[in-house]
């Protein structure tokens, strides 16, 4: 998997003919697994499946990341996923009772 400033094709990888269906596999599991994630856009191109979008915490990303790593593993894959920064006036996340 790249970085979005590298190459995908440096290592020689390249898609396979079950790109699109891996892809589906990974956006079942991101819609419908424990972060419940919609907002990322997942498609392959040319010469890498890009993986774009926003996300709420740095934690939602890592765990993105690693389910993209598992379900397109041995694919160029361009992941371009950013933590949205919180706004100025966020409260801390805590329930009183």
């Amino acid at each position: 998997m790249t970085n979005a400033t590298q190459n995908p094709n440096e290592a020689g990888q390249h898609l396979t003919d079950d790109t699109e269906y891996r892809i589906e596999r990974l956006r079942h599991r991101l819609a419908h697994g424990e972060i419940a994630e919609l907002g990322l856009r997942i498609e392959a191109r040319a010469n890498a499946v890009i993986v774009s979008g926003t996300v709420a915490t740095s934690e939602c990303r890592e765990e993105i990341v690693h389910l993209v790593q598992e379900e397109l593993a041995g694919l160029p894959v361009r992941l371009d996923v950013t933590v949205a920064p919180a706004p100025v006036d966020a409260k801390p996340l805590v329930e009183e009772l």
